[in-house]
């Protein structure tokens, strides 16, 4: 979390790109995303030359050489140049090192993450005022650069262009809680976006495992394995480095990988969590699709193919949370029928739980649903725990406006908002009334899910969640759906008895008849007293 001063300064730079002629988010994003990094590295230049004067060996990000050349790379360099001279600057030394392209000699540790990176900012005085307005921006403690950054690629979320937008995070946070990944864990996200899934996983593990991350060896090993990320998409490959980079990982597992084909560079059956929400929208050419996927079944789309992958990265007990379109559910396809078979027979199915359908509002109005499943091999499901979700704090509209405060969002809520100008800030649990729940039913769906199999394992098809027995599903054609097993209690009206009714129809009738006859008389009267005339 933010200030809302610093919400209004990242909101004012984006007026500026917009201002300066880069209309496209995902350029705004990039291009946002470079200098917001390149400042960063910059002062932590200055903390290498702070250790460096304290007779601790420390390896420059700058080379020295470079420095003693007035090259410009470092940012308070940059900022000391003319528009025009500024301009050529990134374009001639700034990017290439970046990048580190081959014929520049001077090459930054990050080319990796950074290949194919493009300068899109070719207006001087753009690139003046944005950078000017990113120098202003302050941070009283480390945790606020990461949160800034989720700041701004929650922009992408809003603009919703060329397709790209993220999963909710309130969504993530719900996921992550599920599965309470520990820093012991190997966490992988093969469709990793912007990262948001393992940003959460940090963020969870940071405020629940304090104690654990005091231990240098467990800390150092959780940030050089305990998260990874693939991507078919070199954007957001670049995207998802920088983002796990300002949260504290020198250096991230991001690699451009389309995680259907062949897996190059990461090994299977090795990852204890699996989070993700991955592309659901089509299907894939059969020749790129790696051979172990199609074990189960022959299918060429991309929801059901990613399943599969899941549970080839999962080691033995290895648990997932992952978003699948509803159709994933109760579809009659060969290949969605193996797939439940497989879930339910052959692995151990967990949680349905059904997310409302304006979830990804404006972008997508599909039905989704989570599925929370461990890696078995042959342990059978015994049962599987079903929950509608009816209400995730927000409305269900495009608009998507939150129904309750800030800190009452999301699966945690908390009595307070979180402080960002406070290091490790921790605001007491909130109990949300039961009002409240009907606005938002996360926390009760983080509640129930433990409890699943014991206390709530009897509770009444009618209810908002319950528990349905393996067999039951089975007869019912592994179909996964809720309304599959949902019973309806429609509302008995009150009745009369039909004999009333019929007494009642009689009198009217009666009365009717009655007012006919007046009725006659009275014409009969007026037309013998008119002839008499």
């Amino acid at each position: 979390m933010i200030t809302g001063s610093l919400k209004n300064q990242v909101d004012r730079i984006w007026d500026t790109f917009w201002a300066g002629g880069i209309a496209n988010p995902i350029t705004v994003v990039e291009q946002f995303t470079y200098l917001l990094f390149l400042k960063h590295l910059d002062k932590q230049q200055d903390e290498i030359e702070k250790w460096r004067a304290l007779g601790q060996d420390r390896e420059d990000i700058f080379p020295a050489e470079a420095t003693e050349a007035g090259v410009p790379l470092r940012w308070r360099d940059l900022l000391a140049l003319k528009d025009k001279k500024r301009v050529e600057a990134f374009e001639e030394h700034v990017f290439p090192f970046l990048t580190a392209q081959e014929d520049y000699p001077y090459k930054s540790p990050f080319g990796n993450f950074l290949k194919r990176a493009q300068f899109q900012i070719d207006n001087p005085a753009t690139l003046a005022s944005v950078m000017q307005r990113i120098d202003d921006l302050e941070f009283t403690n480390k945790d606020m650069l990461g949160d800034l950054y989720e700041y701004v690629l929650s922009k992408l979320a809003t603009q919703g262009t060329n397709g790209q937008f993220r999963t909710p995070t309130h969504i993530i946070d719900l996921m992550v809680k599920l599965i309470q990944p520990k820093p012991t864990e190997k966490i992988i996200d093969p469709a990793a976006g912007t990262a948001g899934f393992l940003v959460g996983a940090n963020e969870w593990i940071k405020d629940h495992h304090k104690s654990d991350l005091r231990d240098e060896r467990v800390r150092n090993k959780f940030k050089e394995e305990g998260l990874t990320g693939h991507d078919s998409d070199a954007t957001m490959v670049r995207l998802a480095a920088m983002n796990l980079f300002l949260h504290g990982f020198d250096n991230p597992n991001i690699s451009y990988q389309d995680s259907l084909q062949p897996l190059e560079s990461t090994p299977t059956g090795i990852f204890d969590v699996v989070l993700a929400n991955p592309p659901f929208s089509g299907s894939v050419d059969a020749n790129s699709i790696d051979q172990e996927l199609t074990t189960l079944f022959t299918t060429k789309k991309t929801e059901l193919l990613f399943v599969a992958r899941f549970l080839t990265l999962l080691r033995l007990g290895g648990r997932a949370a992952v978003i699948v379109p509803e159709g994933v559910l109760f579809s009659s396809t060969k290949a969605h029928k193996a797939l439940r078979k497989e879930l339910v027979d052959h692995q151990q199915l967990d949680a349905v739980i059904k997310l409302p359908s304006g979830t990804f509002k404006p972008y997508s109005g599909v039905s989704t649903a989570i599925l929370c499943f461990t890696r078995a091999d042959d342990a059978a499901t015994d049962s599987v725990w079903f929950y509608e979700v009816r209400a995730d704090g927000y409305s269900l509209d495009d608009k998507r406006t939150p129904l309750l405060d800030e800190n009452l969002l999301g699966p945690s809520p908390t009595v307070r908002p979180k402080d960002p100008t406070v290091v490790n800030d921790s605001p007491d649990p909130a109990q949300l009334s039961d009002d409240q729940l009907l606005k938002n039913n996360l926390p009760d769906v983080a509640a129930r899910f433990p409890h699943r199999h014991d206390t709530k394992k009897d509770r009444a098809r009618t209810e908002q969640s319950f528990t349905v027995p393996a067999d039951e599903i089975r007869d019912n054609d592994y179909d996964l759906s809720m309304n599959r097993y949902k019973e309806i209690v429609l509302d008995q009206e009150d009745t009369r008895d039909p004999l009333d009714i019929l007494k009642e129809i009689k009198q009217l009738d009666q009365q009717i008849t009655k007012g006919l006859t007046e009725l006659e008389n009275m014409l009969t009267t007026d037309t013998q007293g008119g002839d008499n005339k």
